[in-house]
């Protein structure tokens, strides 16, 4: 028989509690691994004197799976990544890639021009182009002699 004493600790418990809560919006944020559930790919937001880039992973996908917004000053990412027909002749063991709709929603600056808005798709990565309004962009000013 065991004897020893152990230290009660009364804030154990929510430690790992707080520790599953975070696992959980971690799980939910990223797609539930069945394929339920919204996805939010990564992106990339990176900007130059002419124009604002969003670059975004969505690898296995079409152009067709792909579409892309801007509307009120919000760009918008969406679409589907669908599962491959499955083979009755195939039993799996295990499922992690992630399937289901995806979504992502950036509020852009006054500063982009909507109207000049591209987007190219390549090798799985989407990249948006924002172009700066003319009235935006830094302006060098030649200093006359006086």
């Amino acid at each position: 028989m065991d004897t020893r004493l152990t230290r009660f600790d009364p804030f154990a418990g929510l430690t790992r509690w707080g520790e599953s809560l975070d696992q959980f919006f971690s799980d939910w944020a990223k797609g539930a691994p069945e394929g339920k559930g919204l996805m939010a790919p990564a992106i990339d937001v990176s900007e130059d004197k002419s124009a604002l880039r969003v670059t975004a992973e969505l690898p296995g996908l079409d152009r067709k799976d792909i579409n892309v917004e801007v509307k009120d000053g919000v760009l918008s990412i969406r679409g589907e990544k669908r599962m491959e027909e499955e083979s009755r002749d195939r039993n799996y063991h295990r499922i992690e890639r992630r399937y289901g709709s995806f979504y992502r929603a950036l509020a852009l600056p006054e500063s982009v021009d909507p109207a000049k808005v591209d987007a190219a798709f390549k090798n799985g990565i989407l990249t948006v182009s924002l172009p700066k309004r003319e009235e935006t962009k830094p302006k060098t000013i030649a200093i006359k002699e006086a």
